[in-house]
């Protein structure tokens, strides 16, 4: 018999954050500009473009009731390429009929005649407001002007991040470079959200650039992956919205790319970052709240977990007037399908007990109160079933984002 080497796990990739977004992934440009489509005249029409087409996929919303764009993008990235992506603020283009689809269409056929190439090689975004269908005239004729202000620098990749902001507050960008044995590559992306951050995928828009040799069957599945373990964790208030979309360009120029597995972890981080960001950016959030769910059977039994309390106002209240109420997150864990034995949960806000064995635990009230303060909140749960676990990430539920909500088209 051949003495033949063990193999051990291979060691973890390098990865190296970088400064900037989409740009950041050699050979891509990108543009934000006004195309007044705001009432405000701020930047609302962004556009993110490869030198040609490249491979791509997409992850969309599940909601029966999705808008155009969503509709369009789905057909063009049917055959695994595209050139480019193109994003508007200031109207979801969702339930505006056939006129907001004959716009969708137009619209991704002006970007292919700007660059010069064929109309499914465009992918669409839309944010803002259902039901209002974007003003067709200036929409298309600010589309050369986005072509023309493509460039390939951090200063690009910011002002498309902006250009697609809502009820954000904040640009949303990140990038990595990831290195292993093999050689390396670069991930970047953006983002925005703020609301409407439901289950399954977040309610937002991102678009991801890597120079990573990925294309087809397999980006699809890491763009996947990487959209469960981050975007399909995170809550804001449980609402899925008309135009989810995560796009992934991927132009293969890497010379010396590292493995599969080591993109798939750069993908993962740059969408972590980002998923982290639109919820400490939820619509008036004091707090995010970081809940690990321990001890249970399966994954899918801590995550439904998690979610069931992730998305219960009754404990998001509660977190926003720093009450530590754990028989709201045991109430929110009972009513999930998830099968559990209450007297073996336990309970910890920060380092804080205050449930074990499914009652309360003696505490000290100031304490929990100090780890409830407004900034980054640890919660944990212990089901006492077994080694599986699962994080989620949400906000507290304040007047504000009642505010926020109450007026938005108002």
């Amino acid at each position: 018999m051949s003495g033949a080497v063990g193999t051990g796990a291979a060691p973890a990739p390098v990865l190296e954050p970088l400064a900037g977004g989409v740009t950041t992934t050699p050979g891509i440009r990108a543009a934000g500009i006004a195309a007044g489509l705001k009432p405000s005249g701020k930047p609302d029409l962004a556009l993110v473009a490869a030198e040609e087409p490249v491979a791509a996929a997409a992850v969309q919303t599940r909601n029966q009731v999705f808008a155009a764009p969503v509709a369009v993008t789905r057909r063009h990235v049917a055959d695994g390429r595209a050139r480019a992506v193109l994003l508007n603020a200031g109207s979801a283009n969702a339930c505006t009929g056939e006129e907001g689809l004959r716009t969708a269409e137009d619209s991704a056929a002006a970007v292919a005649a700007a660059l010069g190439c064929a109309a499914d090689d465009v992918l669409l975004c839309s944010t803002g407001v259902i039901g209002v269908p974007i003003p067709r005239e200036p929409f298309l004729a600010a589309i050369p002007r986005a072509v023309a202000a493509l460039r390939d620098d951090a200063a690009a990749g910011d002002a498309a991040a902006r250009a697609i902001m809502t009820t954000d507050t904040v640009p949303k960008k990140a990038a990595v470079r990831v290195s292993d044995a093999s050689g390396s590559c670069v991930v970047g992306g953006m983002a925005k959200g703020a609301g409407m951050l439901a289950p399954e995928l977040a309610t937002m828009l991102c678009v991801l650039t890597t120079d990573a040799p990925l294309a087809g069957a397999a980006l699809q599945q890491a763009l996947q992956q990487a959209c469960a373990t981050t975007f399909g964790r995170i809550s804001v208030d449980g609402c899925m919205s008309t135009n989810d979309a995560v796009i992934v360009l991927a132009t293969g120029t890497a010379a010396q790319p590292p493995s599969p597995a080591s993109v798939q972890a750069g993908l993962e981080a740059v969408c972590a970052r980002l998923a982290e960001a639109m919820v400490r950016d939820g619509e008036g959030a004091s707090r995010l709240v970081r809940l690990r769910v321990c001890g249970a059977r399966s994954e899918d039994d801590a995550l439904g977990l998690a979610r069931a309390v992730a998305d219960s106002v009754l404990v998001r209240t509660a977190i926003a007037g720093g009450d530590p109420n754990w028989g709201r997150i045991l109430a929110a864990m009972g009513a999930s399908p998830v099968r559990f034995d209450p007297s073996r949960v336990a309970v910890r806000v920060g380092d804080v007990t205050v449930c074990r064995g499914g009652v309360v635990a003696p505490f000290d009230p100031a304490a929990a109160a100090a780890a409830l303060a407004p900034g980054d909140v640890d919660v944990t749960v212990d089901v006492g079933a077994g080694d599986a676990e699962a994080t989620m990430l949400f906000s507290d539920l304040t007047h504000e984002y009642v505010t926020i909500n109450a007026e938005y088209t108002t």
